[in-house]
């Protein structure tokens, strides 16, 4: 009876495994939703407008416009040729989807083709995490529980929820697709599989800039191989079959083009292809030559090599034929991007990771992981030396970078689906054994028969099992509730709680972004910092002097160099660069402590590596970033201390003085700021948003602002918050 309950269990397996594997794609789904159900559908963050501006372009233009469009509303004088500057694997993708479903009679929008494109593709990940990890270690059980965790760890999340039309959304189940297929032409020896691996590269070239990752991993991996005395010939075809094609394939994406053979970052992959070819003609000789003559050829061979690679890298790298991006120095030297591009150590995903972030994006993973890394060291196949070196590296660069815990996530939910699954199979195989120690414990001692295999006492077996569940549940209840409490509110609209734990929504950016479309010209240009560049295009439908693209760190340079000057040389600057409008972003009054002022100290350095007039110091006293009354005069008399703070000396705040700035919590040093170049058109809400017309030259003095002070608004009130009705006469 038991026989055939088994073997009737078994015949049902594959059954079970689909069903557990398609309500796993659901959760995946359905946990990064809380978005469009809290809040609505729409785009998030700041990069994702620009992917959806250009792919509602693809889309109502056509392919070929799309790679020819010259995007006239960035960068202004500049100009943006757009088909050349992008990796446009995610506009083509939501192009492709749109496009089929309308085929089929669907007639989806293509916002919600984008907004929803993440959670589907995060599906498709927790699939491929199965696929790689069942590859890896023969165990379906494995792939189940890295399936799961692929599809809800946090990390992951922060990038994929509904509306984050990011690139990582697609990319990540590149990057993990990628890994599968190549680990399973290195088992089989297949052209076929390496092919597939190189295809599936190919599409992480055209998503994501981190295919870098996958381009130096697998060198590293196949030298390491090697050098521990694992080289096969299967291992020789597939990654001399996947380094051509997939080189061959990268440079067929514009944006790429010449850099697989000019960029350091495929250096690795180069030097391991002519190591492998090295290495295989030294077998070769080492057959035919003898023991003898073989080592001192191989040393000959060896030592030319490395010399010829070494000489031939320093040439390049010097003479500036082969560069390394600031990106890929900031990974190799974290001080490298404070030193020398401080735009790039100002954005907040750059910085290093600290121990919270792991614990938060990770959660019990970090405890699960070590324990498959053991298990994959001390029972190693080709493909757990892969996912071993996995993890440790993108360890490393998740410490020096935070935005890369999005690439450490997929290693670290294998290593613990691997080191859950081997430790309840060793817990469970004594359960499965306990007639055999029911007979041997009821036996007398005189007529005792042998103990069984596994001999894990059966209270220590349901503790552990017990406790690994208990941790499992609490993990899964971690990852809903930072799905649903941080990583779903949108960056234009944001939720606050007032005094009596009533929940507001606060859509100052929106608001802002629809009175620059509905209240000024079409060919109206806008000067911000470049944070906001892709939103006001992409909702304002107006022209920007920067944005997130930060391709130009003159221009950008120039942006902070205008913030950090009095009103007069800015106001000069401004019309000499042909700028109508400037937009500031200011927080004092609403606790959103992500504005200007608080960037304001990245701007001026950025701006001093280009303009020397500008030193971070005169905004410092005594090496303190202060607005109160102990600011220095260059502070005070800066034009984004000003535009920030106009008329902010007039605003009660809650339990505060006048002028009180709860971000910061000072009082403001200067609070009669009158305003001569500048004028005042719009203030939202909140105050989150502030826009500014800039004077002509011949007339600014004829036009003053009126305004009209609310202070009686009741639920304002409550708030500690005041808004501002603008006269547009």
């Amino acid at each position: 009876m038991e026989s055939r309950v088994k073997g009737l269990l078994e015949s049902w397996s594959p059954v079970f495994r689909i069903i557990i594997l398609a309500m796993i794609c659901v959760l995946s789904v359905l946990i990064r939703v809380f978005s469009v159900i809290r809040f609505e559908s729409i785009i998030h963050e700041f990069d994702p407008w620009f992917n959806f501006r250009t792919t509602k372009y693809l889309t109502e233009r056509g392919v070929y416009a799309f790679w020819n469009w010259f995007d006239a509303e960035s960068w202004f004088p500049l100009g943006r040729a757009v088909g050349g500057t992008i990796y446009p694997g995610i506009m083509l993708t939501a192009g492709l989807i749109h496009s089929s479903l309308h085929t089929l009679g669907f007639p989806v929008d293509i916002r919600n083709v984008c907004v929803f494109l993440a959670p589907g593709f995060a599906a498709l990940t927790s699939l491929a995490g199965y696929f790689l990890t069942k590859e890896v270690t023969g165990r379906s059980e494995a792939g189940l529980y890295a399936a799961l965790f692929v599809g809800i760890v946090p990390s992951y999340i922060s990038r994929s929820v509904a509306g984050s039309y990011d690139n990582e959304g697609v990319a990540i189940f590149a990057l993990v697709f990628t890994f599968y297929l190549y680990i399973k032409s290195v088992n089989t020896g297949s052209l076929l599989w390496s092919a597939a691996a190189s295809l599936s590269f190919f599409y992480m070239v055209a998503a994501w800039g981190g295919y870098a990752f996958i381009i130096n991993i697998i060198p590293i991996f196949v030298v390491g191989s090697v050098l521990i005395g694992k080289f096969t010939t299967n291992l020789y075809v597939s990654y001399c079959s996947f380094y051509i094609l997939g080189s061959l394939l990268a440079m067929q994406i514009p944006f790429v083009g010449t850099q697989v053979v000019t960029s350091s970052e495929h250096l690795a992959s180069h030097a391991v292809f002519v190591f492998l070819q090295i290495y295989v003609l030294g077998d070769w000789i080492k057959e035919r030559a003898g023991e003898a003559k073989f080592k001192f050829l191989i040393k000959l061979l060896v030592t030319s090599a490395v010399s010829l690679v070494v000489v031939a890298s320093l040439y390049m790298t010097l003479s500036g034929k082969m560069k390394w991006s600031g990106r890929s120095m900031s990974l190799l030297d974290p001080t490298y991007a404070k030193k020398f591009i401080p735009i790039i150590a100002s954005v907040s995903e750059h910085q290093p990771t600290t121990w919270s972030s792991f614990f938060f994006d990770l959660h019990f993973l970090t405890v699960f992981a070590p324990v498959g890394l053991y298990f994959c060291l001390i029972e190693h196949n080709p493909g757990k030396l892969f996912v071993a070196g996995y993890g440790i590296l993108a360890v490393y660069f998740a410490c020096v970078m935070v935005r890369l815990l999005l690439v450490l996530a997929p290693a670290v939910c294998i290593l613990s689906a691997i080191g859950l699954s081997e430790t309840l199979h060793r817990f469970t195989r004594h359960i499965k054994n306990y007639k055999e120690w029911a007979v041997y414990l009821s036996s007398k001692p005189a007529d005792k028969k042998p103990k069984p295999e596994y001999g894990y006492p059966l209270e220590l077996a349901l503790i552990v099992i017990g406790l690994v569940g208990f941790m499992s549940i609490y993990y899964i209840n971690h990852c809903v509730w930072v799905a649903a409490e941080a990583y779903s509110s949108p960056t234009v609209i944001m939720a606050s709680k007032g005094y009596n734990g009533e929940r507001r929504i606060i859509d100052d950016y929106r608001e802002a972004y629809y009175w620059l479309r509905m209240n000024t010209a079409q060919d109206a240009r806008i000067m911000s910092w470049w944070d906001y560049g892709y939103q006001i295009t992409g909702f304002s439908n107006r022209t920007v002097m920067v944005d997130n693209n930060t391709w130009n760190n003159t221009h950008i340079a120039t942006m902070g160099m205008i913030f950090g000057s009095n009103e007069e040389v800015a106001a000069q600057n401004l019309r000499k660069i042909d700028a109508n409008y400037v937009l500031v972003i200011f927080g004092g009054l609403s606790y959103y402590s992500g504005d200007d002022i608080n960037k304001f100290l990245w701007m001026i350095r950025i701006a001093a590596g280009v303009f020397p007039q500008i030193k971070e110091e005169d905004y410092l006293n005594r090496g303190q970033y202060r607005i109160d009354s102990g600011m220095t005069e260059t502070m005070k008399n800066s034009l984004m201390y000003r535009l920030c703070y106009y008329r902010f000396g007039e605003v009660q705040g809650h339990n505060q003085g006048s002028g009180f700035d709860v971000v910061r919590h000072a009082e403001i040093g200067e609070k009669n700021i009158k305003l001569r170049q500048f004028r005042e058109v719009f203030t939202s809400e909140h105050w989150i948003v502030r826009i500014y017309k800039v004077l002509p030259e011949e007339n600014r003095d004829m036009i003053k602002p009126r305004s009209t002070y609310t202070s009686k608004n009741k639920e304002m009130k409550e708030a500690g918050l005041t808004k501002i009705n603008l006269s547009q006469n």
